[in-house]
C-alpha cells in the first residue's frame, strides 16, 4: 500500500493545500470525503482576522466540529511556525485545540533555516503532537536537503518538497517542481509529496515517476463547487493560462498573481525599486495576507490579488471536489 496514505488513513495520496484563506469545513470535508486529505487553512472559514489567539483557536474548534459533522474520515489542521522566533501564542492555542478535539493530523508550515530559522519541526510543537500520535506533515516555505532530513531525525511522517511552481508565498531558491522533487526524495526515507504545478493526472503521475509518494494540491483546488473563492476569482483562473502570470518581489522572496489592479502595482514596484525598497513597498500594498482574501475570498480584483502556481494552464473548468480528486487519482493504483 502507498505509504502515504497507509500513514494518513485515506485512500488516495492526494493532499489540499492549506491556502491561507480559501478553505472551510465543506470544503475540506468534501476532499477527505473524496479520499484525500482535507486540511483547514490558518484562516478556515473565516472573513476577518481577530488579534486575540484564543479567539483565533476558537474559531478553529468552531470550525473543526463542523468538519467532524461531515466526515468520518481524516483531515487536519495547520500550524504556522515562528518564523526563527518563538512559537507564536496563536499557533500553541491552536495546537491546544488540536489536541483537545482529537485531529488526526496536522500540517506544521515551517519557515526553514534559510529564513533565518531552524531546520526541522519545532520542538514546542514536536513533543506534544509526538505525545498524542498525531501524523506530522512538514511543508517548510523553504525546503532544502538539510530541512528534509533534520523533520526525519525528528520523527516527522512526511515532507512536501515545494517548487517554484506553486502558488502562495514562493521560496527563495528558484528550482522548479519537476527539479527540486527529486533531490529531496532521493535524500531521506520517509515519504515525501510535491507541491507546485501539480494540476492533472499527468503531473501526478510525473511526480510519482520522480519519487513523490503522494502530491499537494491548492490551485487545482480553488475553481470548485465546494471552494469559499469568490465565483469570479474561480472563472479567472478557468479562463488564464501561466503566461498570464507574473513575478514579482516581497518577503520572504516572491509572489506571483494573475492580472488585477493591485498586481499591476506590485510588478510595477519590482521594475522601479531594488533591494529592501520594494520589499517595504510590496508589502505594505499587500497586507500580509489580506490582499489574497480581498482578492481571492471576497473577488475585489481592484484591491486584491490572485496567488496561484503555474499548473492554472490545466484547469478548464469549475468542477466538483470529488470530480477533481478522481481525475487527477486516474491512474492510481492502490
Amino acid at each position: 500500500m502507498n505509504r502515504v496514505a497507509e500513514i494518513l488513513g485515506i485512500k488516495y495520496p492526494f493532499i489540499q493545500g492549506a491556502m491561507s484563506w480559501l478553505t472551510n469545513a465543506k470544503f475540506v470535508a468534501a476532499v477527505s470525503n473524496a479520499g484525500g486529505l482535507g486540511i483547514l487553512g490558518p484562516n478556515a472559514g473565516q472573513n476577518t482576522v481577530t488579534p486575540d489567539p484564543v479567539e483565533t483557536a476558537e474559531r478553529m474548534r468552531c470550525e473543526i466540529k463542523k468538519v467532524q459533522a461531515l466526515t468520518d474520515k481524516p483531515f487536519a489542521v495547520t500550524l504556522i511556525g515562528g518564523n526563527g522566533g518563538p512559537t507564536s501564542e496563536f499557533t500553541l492555542k491552536t495546537l491546544d485545540v488540536v489536541i483537545e478535539e482529537h485531529v488526526p493530523a496536522v500540517l506544521v508550515n515551517s519557515v526553514g533555516a534559510l529564513t533565518g530559522g531552524d531546520y526541522g519541526i519545532e520542538t514546542s510543537l514536536l513533543a506534544p503532537l509526538k505525545e498524542h500520535n498525531i501524523k506530522i506533515i512538514v511543508r517548510a516555505w523553504q525546503p532544502s536537503i538539510a530541512d528534509a532530513q533534520a523533520v526525519q531525525k525528528q520523527g516527522g511522517d512526511m515532507y512536501v518538497a515545494t517548487g517554484f511552481d506553486e502558488g502562495g508565498t514562493l521560496p527563495g531558491a528558484v528550482l522548479g517542481s519537476f527539479s527540486i522533487l527529486p533531490m529531496i526524495a532521493d535524500s531521506v526515507d520517509i515519504p515525501v509529496l510535491l507541491a507546485g504545478g501539480v494540476s492533472d493526472v499527468r503531473t501526478v503521475n510525473a511526480a510519482f515517476a520522480l519519487g513523490a509518494e503522494g502530491v499537494y494540491v491548492g490551485t487545482r483546488l480553488i475553481p470548485t463547487v465546494e471552494n469559499p473563492a469568490a465565483e469570479v476569482t474561480k472563472k479567472l483562473i478557468v479562463d488564464s493560462t501561466s503566461e498570464d502570470l507574473k513575478l514579482f518581489r516581497v518577503a520572504p522572496a516572491y509572489y506571483r498573481s494573475l492580472p488585477t489592479t493591485l498586481r499591476n502595482q506590485l510588478v510595477k514596484n519590482d521594475q522601479e525599486k531594488s533591494g529592501q525598497e520594494v520589499l517595504d513597498a510590496n508589502a505594505k500594498l499587500m497586507g500580509g495576507t489580506s490582499g489574497m482574501r480581498i482578492g481571492m475570498l471576497e473577488g475585489d480584483l481592484e484591491h486584491g490579488y490572485v496567488s496561484v502556481g503555474t499548473g492554472i494552464s490545466m484547469i478548464r473548468e469549475i468542477q466538483s471536489v470529488e470530480d477533481v480528486v478522481n481525475e487527477m487519482m486516474a491512474d492510481y493504483k492502490d
